[in-house]
């Protein structure tokens, strides 16, 4: 990859942690002191850029749209374009990664950032809350019940 490209890639980025600190210090509800960013999912070598396009050699990726519930204003809402992968295994989620899970009393899935992994006599568990609310969901989440890890946002 690149030097110019890099550079381009280091400004987004930038341009992202600004944003969404300037929008959270702006939203009492919000503590940025819980905010973690995502693990690594992609490495260097499956980013293929060229003039004309751009090829993310990533397995079973998926496109996803979002909804703007403000939750996790500003890294998602309605213009955001998504690729998520299938987890396959706890191993691959981590403190600070979003991801959609099914809620057992609906069938919307909710995309919220992981804040904490615990354990109880049922196993791993997940703490979730969205980047914006006040308190953490509510729930205990499985593995089970994740659908989806969100490798990438493209705006």
């Amino acid at each position: 990859m690149g030097q110019k490209t890099l550079l381009w890639i280091g400004i987004v980025l930038l341009f992202l942690v600004i944003s969404t600190i300037s929008a959270l210090s702006n939203n009492k509800a919000a503590d940025i002191s819980n905010i973690l960013p995502p693990s690594d999912t992609i490495e260097e070598k499956q980013i293929k850029v060229y003039g004309n396009k751009i090829i993310l050699e990533i397995p079973n990726a998926q496109w996803a749209s979002y909804t703007n519930t403000k939750s996790m204003s500003p890294v998602l809402d309605a213009g955001a374009n998504g690729i998520e992968i299938v987890p396959e295994s706890e191993d691959e989620l981590h403190i600070g990664d979003i991801v959609a899970y099914e809620k057992k009393w609906g069938n919307i899935p909710v995309i919220h950032r992981i804040v904490d992994i615990k354990e109880d006599e049922l196993g791993t568990y997940y703490v979730l809350k969205g980047d914006n609310n006040e308190t953490i969901d509510p729930v205990k989440v499985r593995f089970e019940q994740i659908k989806y890890k969100l490798i990438a946002i493209i705006y």
